[in-house]
């Protein structure tokens, strides 16, 4: 098979060819990494990459097959890990320079989960610092840029590895979502990016941004790649507070059930926030679904309109929180200074980025006394209304569908000194994360000047299998 060919093959394709010996784990491998070779200086999804490391696992992987064993579902897959989930291979940085060369000693559930199912980790993908960001340009590290035009941005903060999903660097890649960071650059790079349900994939050994909002699921080229991605890595994690105690998801059984009968809810209040290309291309969409059977009407959710100003209320407070354990005394950086509270002070402020800064003194301005009732107390609030919100759409709608990013790629620099503009570009997005509820984006065409839409399926609590297949259906009539 042709080095073109194999970059075409599907996730489960991959496995089985290997798994069969119908395919060799180094040969899948190899076509990958001479992509990667000619086109990663000019994108650089990539922070780490270990391409001897992987031939050599894509080696044990095809003598383990020859022995009879059976590898698991993810045999021979190329995949990559986004840097902000810690791997023992591999340094962490989560894309700032306070954690620089820091080699964790373990490696994040879900990592050992990839590894458990016969994946090839092939690298660390580029972030926003501590996956604050909506365009992987806050990365202490430079730019990624996106595959489909290296002056646009592949949005963020997972935007190193939906780029490298796009351009076939890897099959596969994990993410983090905080407030849209796998759907947003998988719907301007082009590729299916999911965030599941809260607690339904273990944060074990994922940094943390913001604890109550932070999950980890996968970016792929196609809906049914990510499902298996999402089987292998979900489930329950005792070592993960937050992690259901529910067994992995099961999706990939019910991907081809169509939409026959099903109720779609098309959120007018997120399609008022996109541009009128985007707003066409999920009535576009609609249609699509009508079309196959679905029972589509509009419904209101007017709380969507809250949501991005109370997360940008609770998540800084969180990360405010949560970076306080980078103070140059235990790992990572440290500047020199004559006390311990100025060295806190010297490694904290050479160590982070502006926006990393920013968020922790607007985290820190909510939660300090006199400002923490009239800020992050009624931002909870509002997430609580909002939640309650979600809950009447879906006495209405079996799921609901909505734009992914409010516009297509922007240029490199376009928002980076316009914070509020950045921020918007979350709009459509945090109200899943706020809630806790899963969301899909899956590529819907182009706009004008050839730059990938995406739109985005939302669907209550544990009913992956159900928006997956929806998705799936979106996927099928997608324009070309």
């Amino acid at each position: 098979m042709t080095p073109e060919a194999l970059l075409e093959l599907g996730v489960r394709e991959v496995a089985e060819g290997v798994r069969s010996r119908t395919l060799r784990a180094r040969e899948v491998l190899e076509a990958y990494v001479a992509q990667l070779e000619i086109e990663e200086p000019d994108v650089h999804s990539f922070l780490a990459l270990d391409v001897d490391g992987a031939r050599a696992r894509a080696d044990e992987l095809d003598r383990r097959v020859s022995r009879g064993e059976d590898p698991g579902p993810l045999c021979g897959v190329p995949v990559a890990v986004k840097d902000n989930i810690v791997t023992r291979g591999f340094a962490t940085t989560a894309g700032s320079r306070i954690l620089e060369g820091w080699r964790p000693p373990y490696d994040a559930t879900v990592v050992e989960r990839l590894l458990g199912a016969g994946a090839v980790l092939v690298g660390k993908t580029n972030l926003d610092e501590f996956a604050m960001g909506s365009s992987t340009e806050h990365s202490a590290f430079g730019p990624t840029r996106n595959p489909h035009d290296l002056d646009r941005v592949p949005g963020g903060s997972s935007g190193g590895s939906a780029a490298a999903v796009a351009a076939r660097f890897v099959a596969a890649a994990l993410g983090s979502d905080t407030g849209g960071s796998i759907r947003q650059p998988a719907a301007l790079c082009g590729v299916v990016g999911v965030k599941p349900t809260y607690g339904s994939v273990s944060r074990y050994g994922l940094i943390a941004f913001a604890s109550s909002l932070d999950q980890i699921g996968p970016l792929a080229a196609t809906v049914e790649d990510a499902a298996v991605l999402l089987e292998v890595v979900s489930g329950h994690d005792p070592r993960d507070a937050t992690s259901a105690t529910r067994p992995a998801l099961a999706v990939c059984a019910t991907l081809d059930d169509g939409v026959r009968g099903l109720r779609v809810g098309v959120v007018r209040d997120l399609v008022a926030m996109a541009t009128p290309e985007v707003a066409s291309a999920v009535d576009e969409a609609a249609r699509e679904l009508e079309r196959r059977g679905a029972h589509v009407r509009e419904v209101a959710v007017p709380e969507v309109r809250a949501a991005l100003a109370a997360y940008y209320v609770i998540a800084p407070a969180e990360a405010s929180s949560n970076l306080a354990r980078f103070d140059g005394v235990r790992y990572g950086l440290r500047v020199g200074a004559p006390t311990t509270e100025a060295l806190m002070v010297a490694t904290r402020s050479q160590g982070f980025g502006e926006e990393v800064k920013r968020r922790i003194m607007l985290g820190t301005y909510a939660l300090s006394a006199g400002y923490r009732s009239a800020l992050y107390v009624q931002a909870q609030r509002v997430r609580t209304w909002l939640g309650r919100g979600f809950a009447r759409a879906w006495a209405e709608a079996d799921v609901l569908l909505a734009p992914t990013s409010p516009s297509s790629a922007f240029r490199l620099g376009e928002r980076s000194h316009d914070p509020v503009a950045m921020y918007r570009s979350d709009v459509c997005t945090v109200p899943s994360n706020l809630v806790g509820e899963p969301a899909v984006s899956v590529p819907w065409g182009f706009d004008r000047e050839r730059l990938p839409i995406g739109v985005q399926v939302l669907a209550p609590a544990w009913q992956e299998a159900r928006m997956l297949a929806v998705a799936a259906a979106l996927e099928q009539g997608a324009p070309r």
